[in-house]
């Protein structure tokens, strides 16, 4: 670990009395970090409920990146009040993304801190580009929950523009649910650990049109299969043979359930492999995953879509019965 325990100076630092930003330390700053993100996840509603080993796992496990150079804490009076993260990927769509995530404790938002950690973000993004060279077209590109007041404000002020919208979606279980019927030759089955790999390689070769899809790594599959919600026991895959047709990677939060009082189960991972889309796969898989939540108990179901999916997924999911709880937006703009 590198000694790097000066404050980092900034171009346009907010009249904040004690404010400063230094660089990431070692594993306990990730304890002030989910502390950080849940209560910044609260302000919004968005229920999101994060614990030091989530952090964790997701921050040693992201490719490309030197966590002490490209993690920053903000602080105001050596108390962390705030995280911001820089990295970079490919897609495989020919852009070079050059990603900004920040996240503020609620009390501390439109206060400027927003308008002095983007343009530092922006400046180690460069020096990241210029270190991995690449042919690929290179994008600045930030989100915010549109629940936010203050984040497409300052995004717009720094020449963002919206790139891509999400929806979060909920659905009633007390309502009925459709045809849980899958087509003739196809079946679910059990999820044993020898058939993790392919079940990931069929996910991600479902994906690979999608917008912003870049190749998984090594490090984002032991991410997955760490993560409290990878609960094999609760998804539904579909088969055809040896051949892995399509899936519902279902799970529960029982933090988030726990914390707002929520029977919620999550429909996510939804993927049709290409020869078997458009004929009833996924709205099969989902409702069969309505059904099994109902059978325990939940009394509604979530999930998140992005709102121009290619393969017509918002139109399913409408059909399946969820309704647009939140949305999102991603956006970009030129490095120049």
């Amino acid at each position: 670990m590198p000694e790097q325990q000066a404050a980092i100076q900034l171009s346009n630092p907010p009249q904040i009395d004690g404010f400063q930003v230094r660089f990431f330390r070692d594993d306990t700053d990730f304890v002030a970090m989910a502390e950080i993100f849940t209560a910044a996840s609260k302000a919004l509603a968005e229920r999101n409920i994060t614990t030091t080993k989530d952090i964790q796992r997701q921050y040693r496990n992201t490719p490309n990146t030197d966590l002490y150079k490209d993690l920053v804490i903000i602080e105001v009076d050596q108390q962390p009040i705030g995280y911001a993260f820089s990295r970079w990927y490919d897609e495989t769509a020919g852009n070079r993304i050059l990603r900004a995530i920040a996240h503020i404790r609620p009390e501390w938002l439109n206060r400027g801190i927003g308008h002095a950690i983007l343009p530092y973000q922006e400046q180690r993004l460069r020096e990241i580009h210029a270190e991995n060279p690449t042919s690929n077209t290179p994008f600045f590109q930030t989100y915010g929950f549109d629940r936010n007041p203050y984040s497409a404000k300052l995004y717009q002020e720094f020449g963002y523009e919206p790139a891509r919208q999400g929806f979060s979606m909920k659905r009633d279980l007390s309502q009925p649910i459709g045809s849980q019927e899958l087509p003739a030759g196809i079946e679910t089955r059990p999820s044993p650990p020898e058939v993790y790999r392919q079940i990931w390689a069929a996910d991600a070769e479902a994906f690979r049109d999608h917008w912003g899809y870049s190749e998984p790594t090594e490090a984002d599959f032991q991410r997955w299969v760490q993560s409290p919600f990878f609960q094999p026991e609760l998804w539904q895959v579909a088969w055809q043979g040896a051949e892995v047709v399509g899936m519902v990677l279902n799970y529960i939060d029982h933090n988030e359930n726990s914390e707002y009082n929520l029977k919620r189960g999550y429909t996510e991972g939804i993927s049709v492999r290409r020869p078997w889309r458009k004929q009833g796969v996924a709205s099969g898989l989902i409702n069969r995953s309505l059904a099994i939540f109902r059978e325990m108990g939940m009394t509604e179901a979530a999930l998140g879509v992005d709102s121009e999916n290619p393969t017509g997924a918002l139109r399913v999911y409408q059909q399946c019965g969820f309704e647009v709880e939140y949305t999102s937006t991603t956006y970009r703009k030129p490095l120049i």
